[in-house]
């Protein structure tokens, strides 16, 4: 899986958040000010070609969906972050965060909560 630059993601996070959609759909979600429509649209050739996206065609109409969802994206690169950063330990990575005080020792009573009620 390619990485997205910060623009795609933008583009990715409204894409799935929308599922199925037009350019200027997106252009619409899009905080002020608003990129030029053709800025966007080449943004959506790039997301088309990395695999992110499908397009179908509607008349004179394209509308695209993501190929991959949001989970599976965040999954794989923040399991390629934890390699690259944290020796590919969770551990280490929610340790960095305690230690940098991000994260409360309630949050982390919370974490291991989750964890516990998902692994039933």
């Amino acid at each position: 899986m390619e990485p997205l630059t910060p623009q795609e993601e933008t583009v990715m996070l409204l894409v799935w958040e929308l599922e199925k959609c037009a350019i200027k759909d997106v252009v619409d979600k899009m905080d002020d000010p608003k990129p030029p429509y053709t800025t966007v649209a080449s943004i959506f050739n790039n997301l088309e070609r990395k695999n992110y996206l499908s397009m179908r065609k509607y008349g004179n109409v394209k509308v695209y969906s993501p190929k991959i969802t949001e989970a599976a994206y965040k999954r794989h690169f923040l399991s390629d972050l934890v390699k690259s950063y944290f020796d590919d330990s969770y551990k280490e990575l929610v340790s960095f965060f305690a230690k940098e005080q991000k994260i409360t020792t309630e949050e982390l009573t919370e974490i291991i909560e989750l964890i516990e009620k998902n692994r039933k």
